[in-house]
């Protein structure tokens, strides 16, 4: 009889499966701008993801949130349901999709930072060291191919990763009393009100232009990026930890650079490969020493 995996083993498996869900959403997102609106798309992602969590909702009979609950959902949705796509959508206009995945590698020190402020958690001091050696290492080469990337668009980036992190400590937080799967789609069904209209009013006055590519590019980031990847990683960050987990993003850009030349035929510079095994060698480290007092966890 197999043992089974204790909570933090099967939080950082779970956090894995999210990043990799996740690591298409860029190289999705810039497939869909190709043909589709960012405020378009940024409604048209959540209303879809959205109807499809009220559905499971009803299905599973799930509890309605407390009314404490409520305005951390609202964050919630605000972060990783309107902020982090919609500013991706915009930024993807103006630097290629394995530009912006380097600063991706950002979003475990966003991440720990609101884990600390939202959630909490304190992990040891060389944890902060190894965290900020990988996203030294992405800053750099932002700033470094300053000259070949565009302003405009890294600004986006930034703010993205930013409001993203937020999301993420928050969600993470509310799932070890809601649930995983809960959180995002209670996220999701309270967006509804706000991205349907957004998407009604920037919908195109004809999809004759919109080619086969962007409509799989709209399809997987309101299925995977918007609902299936957040009930993995909801639950990893509040088995594992916020912090802890948090740093398995720093493989995200490798995954979505592989998927950025594959799919989108991209050229990915030595610098960025080279980015890339520095901030996943720190991985390791950020580990070791993320652990932080657990809280009382029900991430179903």
């Amino acid at each position: 009889m197999r043992k089974p995996l204790d909570s933090t083993t099967d939080g950082w498996l779970c956090g894995l499966a999210g990043v990799l869900i996740f690591s298409g959403s860029l190289p999705a997102t810039r497939l869909a701008v190709l043909g589709l609106d960012p405020l378009f798309l940024t409604g048209a992602r959540a209303t879809l993801a959205g109807a499809l969590g009220a559905l499971l909702l009803m299905l599973f009979r799930a509890a309605q949130p407390e009314r404490r609950e409520v305005w951390p959902l609202v964050i919630v949705a605000l972060g990783v349901v309107v902020g982090f796509p919609l500013l991706t959508a915009l930024a993807l206009q103006h630097v290629s999709s394995a530009h912006a995945i380097v600063f991706v590698g950002l979003l475990p020190l966003s991440t720990a930072l609101f884990g600390v402020l939202r959630g909490g958690e304190r992990p040891q001091p060389v944890f902060w060291l190894f965290s900020a050696l990988g996203s030294a290492a992405v800053v750099a080469f932002a700033l470094r191919h300053g000259a070949d990337a565009s302003p405009i668009g890294d600004a986006l980036m930034l703010a993205a990763i930013v409001v993203c992190g937020l999301g993420y400590a928050e969600g993470a937080r509310l799932s070890r009393r809601l649930g995983g799967w809960q959180v995002i789609c209670w996220a999701l069904v309270i967006s509804l009100p706000v991205m349907v209209p957004l998407a009604w009013w920037f919908m195109p006055a004809s999809f004759a232009n919109v080619g086969a590519a962007s409509w799989w590019g709209l399809a997987y980031v309101s299925l995977f990026s918007m609902l299936i990847g957040f009930v993995f990683w909801y639950r990893g960050l509040a088995l594992g930890g916020i912090a802890g987990v948090g740093q398995l993003q720093l493989l995200q850009p490798f995954f979505g650079f592989v998927l950025a030349a594959l799919l989108l035929h991209e050229a990915v510079p030595p610098a960025m490969i080279a980015v890339t095994a520095i901030v996943i060698g720190c991985v390791a480290g950020a580990r070791r020493f993320g652990r932080a007092t657990p809280a009382p966890a029900r991430a179903s």
